[in-house]
């Protein structure tokens, strides 16, 4: 049984796709930049907000003043709205419960800024006591540096083998395999499942009940279903 379930937040907790879309999309018109659909989202985000508003601006516009004017635009109105249409996904709440009444440690290392990410947590999981809850931090680099989880391993005093990272993308699986920890895919979340098959992790869930069952079993199933 494994000790410590470290989960991403965005496309694998959380269903926070429609707010950032509207965030962003009010940044870009705010400085007269083309919107984009809520769909599009899904793959400019994943690797911090400096570098979805990179994505999201068109190719002629992506100079750091301008990835900058955006962020002064998107924060203010994120920070109000980042829950006015984000949800956990179903089965996620329960999922966490049941965890941490096993004796599991669990936490956060997001991508996402960490005002935000502690807000999100704080007001969708209350009752969950995560060891760690890490955004995007300033001195920290992004995933897929594994620098973010290597921190929280040595925080709840594990080993290797005791530990789970999920996520529901290519950076995500890619964290894991540079943390050198079990790393388990979700396809409920932003990225196709060809997308998680070729980072290689140890299972893809495509239910919460999927991935309660890996992460209470030895004997964890493998990735052909």
């Amino acid at each position: 049984m494994k000790k410590l379930i470290i989960f991403d937040l965005d496309g694998t907790l959380l269903d926070t796709i429609a707010d950032l879309a509207a965030a962003t999309n009010q940044a870009l018109e705010t400085y007269g930049f083309p919107t984009h659909p809520t769909e599009a989202y899904r793959f400019f985000v994943g690797n911090g907000i400096n570098k979805l508003f990179e994505r999201a601006l068109p190719e002629t516009a992506r100079s750091e003043s301008d990835i900058l004017k955006i962020r002064s635009a998107f924060l203010p109105y994120y920070n109000i709205h980042n829950a006015d249409l984000s949800r956990p996904y179903p089965g996620i709440t329960e999922l966490l419960q049941t965890l941490q009444a096993k004796g599991m440690q669990l936490a956060v290392a997001s991508n996402k800024y960490q005002e935000a990410t502690r807000k999100l947590m704080g007001q969708y999981f209350p009752t969950i006591r995560f060891c760690a809850v890490f955004g995007q931090r300033e001195g920290v680099p992004t995933k897929p540096d594994p620098q973010v989880i290597q921190e929280i391993i040595g925080l709840a005093h594990v080993e290797l083998e005791e530990v789970v990272y999920v996520g529901d993308s290519n950076v995500d699986m890619q964290t894991g395999a540079n943390a050198g920890v079990t790393t388990v895919g979700v396809s409920w979340g932003f990225r196709p499942r060809a997308e998680l098959e070729a980072g290689h992790p140890a299972f893809i869930a495509d239910t919460a009940a999927e991935l309660l069952h890996f992460c209470c079993t030895e004997a964890q199933p493998t990735t052909d279903k």
